[in-house]
């Protein structure tokens, strides 16, 4: 028998975007906003979500948070804390996120709280810098956080993740004297890699550059919502 090749990507990867285009005619339908948060671990997406649902909540939006984890669920914990719906997603091993699951965590919402009734929700999607890229899940907008001790470099090694934002945020940067991070260098990087989108320099613990991402979010989300009109 002559060797065969099956590639399971494509039909992965096709099922996927009919169930993205669902996911964004159903959030289009509610008016919420979605945003994908993309890192590698430890960069700082739950502490940036964080400080910025405490931005937008001051604004009158309601936030609320999808997490994607291998295991555990210490972070959704952390965000119901502060006050926001939290579903959390363990994928068990899976690198990424994909529509099925973010369609049963937004059936969870619509169930609790009805989904008309948040304004944003953010996907804190698998820390990982080269899967999620692959798989839409219906959002408006995915962000990149780099986190300064991961080294002015990272784009270079997983150029896809920072080709693929919408926003690009540093964050850490109260940090910087302690890591020999060049500033030039990874501006220059981006300006090759993705010219368009905006960026952000942040210390989400801090508060530095946390007023500024959110204004543009927000202005970001209004325009979405006047479109949608």
């Amino acid at each position: 028998m002559a060797e065969q090749t099956i590639a399971l990507e494509q039909p992965i990867l096709s099922r996927n975007e009919r169930l993205a285009t669902e996911l964004r005619d159903r959030f289009a339908r509610t008016g919420t906003y979605v945003v994908n948060v993309l890192s590698s671990p430890g960069s700082g997406k739950t502490s940036t979500i964080l400080a910025t649902n405490e931005r937008l909540a001051a604004r009158g939006l309601r936030c609320a948070v999808i997490e994607g984890d291998i295991a555990s669920d210490v972070d959704a914990v952390r965000m119901k804390e502060a006050g926001m719906p939290a579903i959390q997603i363990n994928t068990g091993g899976l690198c990424h996120l994909e529509g099925n699951m973010i369609g049963q965590a937004v059936d969870a919402f619509d169930d609790a709280v009805g989904l008309d009734a948040i304004d944003v929700i953010f996907i804190e999607n698998v820390g990982n810098l080269v899967c999620p890229v692959d798989f839409d899940l219906g959002e408006n907008l995915s962000i990149m956080i780099l986190s300064v001790p991961e080294g002015d470099d990272k784009p270079l090694k997983y150029p896809g993740i920072f080709q693929h934002a919408g926003a690009l945020l540093l964050n850490k940067v109260d940090v910087a004297p302690a890591f020999d991070f060049d500033f030039d260098a990874y501006g220059s990087t981006l300006d090759d890699l993705n010219p368009t989108a905006p960026r952000f320099e942040v210390s989400a613990t801090r508060g530095q550059g946390m007023d500024a991402w959110c204004d543009w979010l927000a202005e970001e989300i209004e325009a979405a919502r006047t479109s949608q009109a």
